[in-house]
């Protein structure tokens, strides 16, 4: 019985499919206008889109061959990739920023399934962040980098996943405080968390830059890449606390009261019950800052640091394959979508993982 429904259901559910993509392109005359200029532009653009990136393109060679030719100079890609990756990094070290990147995937990888989610989880993010920073740095095997001269995709990868570890603590703290009975604890808390979204990132990193070492005493001014992680911290810091906010109040308050009855203390009563519950109602938003923080990273090169993008600029400057911005950037980009596409997929599968469990 079950064997004759099934392919008859899955046959409805395929005309359903095929019916609202139809209705949605043609179901009245403004969708049909809509989708014949979509189309039509689409003829008109791509086939000569496609020629430029692939028929045409120069995918071995010097710039030279890439200058008689009329199509993409992959080319350049291949001679620039280990700058645009590693940026002004020693050649003889790449070893370091590889390993770099793959303790951070493995790390958010490990982050990322859900039976790994104990208190032991915080002690590996600490240990892992302290041998990535040490690593780069050359503290365990010599010679000794500077962090002027760190960049490229590990850069990009550290200082984002690095800011948004530190940041959920902190912003976990201030949600708790501006929905406190405390008047002054969420005075504060909203004073912070108002200030910092009312101002953009890029001031906060030309404060950090520029104004931090003012305001500290003399000698002692820390590290270019500290300032700019820490003020990339707290910035995020901000905007999370406001989504987790937003996730307590998903929460009903009984449960609360219940546990209380119950005899539990307010710390238990938040991370047994509320707090989870909240981080599983906003894991779409979390998702959503994360993808936006990886993004936004890219503002660092405004205070002369080589992230991704910044590297990726600079690599088309080099006077021998002077001009390739088109490559350079679609390359990059190609990297920062297949970055942020798997963060969105995790976050769906994640919210049916947590709904199935639930049920």
């Amino acid at each position: 019985m079950n064997s004759a429904v099934d392919p008859l259901a899955r046959k409805m559910k395929w005309r359903q499919i095929w019916q609202k993509w139809l209705y949605g392109l043609f179901g009245t005359p403004l969708n049909t206008l809509i989708t014949v200029f979509v189309v039509a532009l689409l003829f008109w653009t791509v086939p000569s889109l496609l020629r430029w990136l692939f028929l045409d393109a120069t995918w071995t060679g010097s710039a030279k061959d890439c200058a008689s030719n009329t199509g993409a100079c992959w080319a350049f890609i291949g001679a620039k990739l280990r700058f645009i990756l590693f940026a002004l990094y020693p050649p003889e070290l790449d070893w370091r920023p590889t390993l770099v990147i793959g303790l951070l995937a493995s790390l958010l990888v490990i982050t990322g399934t859900p039976k790994f989610w104990t208190r032991h989880l915080v002690y590996l993010w600490i240990g892992v962040v302290i041998l990535m920073w040490m690593l780069m740095a050359g503290t365990l095997v010599g010679p000794k980098v500077p962090t002027s001269r760190w960049g490229g995709l590990a850069l990009t990868l550290l200082i984002s996943v690095v800011g948004f570890a530190c940041a959920f603590p902190i912003a976990i703290l201030l949600a708790l405080a501006r929905r406190s009975k405390m008047g002054g604890l969420r005075t504060l808390s909203i004073l912070f968390i108002e200030t910092v979204r009312g101002v953009p990132m890029i001031a906060i990193l030309y404060v950090a830059m520029l104004l931090v070492p003012m305001m500290l005493p003399a000698g002692f001014s820390p590290d270019a890449l500290v300032r700019a992680q820490i003020g990339l911290t707290l910035f995020v810091a901000a905007y999370l606390a406001e989504v987790i906010r937003a996730g307590l109040q998903s929460v009903p308050h009984g449960q609360a009261e219940a546990a209380s009855a119950l005899g539990f203390g307010y710390w238990h009563i938040v991370r047994l019950i509320v707090l989870p519950q909240a981080l599983r109602a906003v894991i779409p938003a979390l998702v959503n800052l994360a993808i936006g923080i990886l993004l936004n990273s890219t503002l660092v090169a405004v205070i002369g640091i080589f992230d991704l993008l910044n590297a990726a600029k600079n690599a088309a400057n080099d006077p021998v394959w002077l001009g390739f911005y088109d490559e350079s950037y679609i390359f990059v980009g190609l990297i920062y979508f297949s970055l942020c596409y798997s963060a969105s997929r995790y976050s769906l599968w994640l919210e049916r993982h947590l709904r199935a469990v639930k049920s």
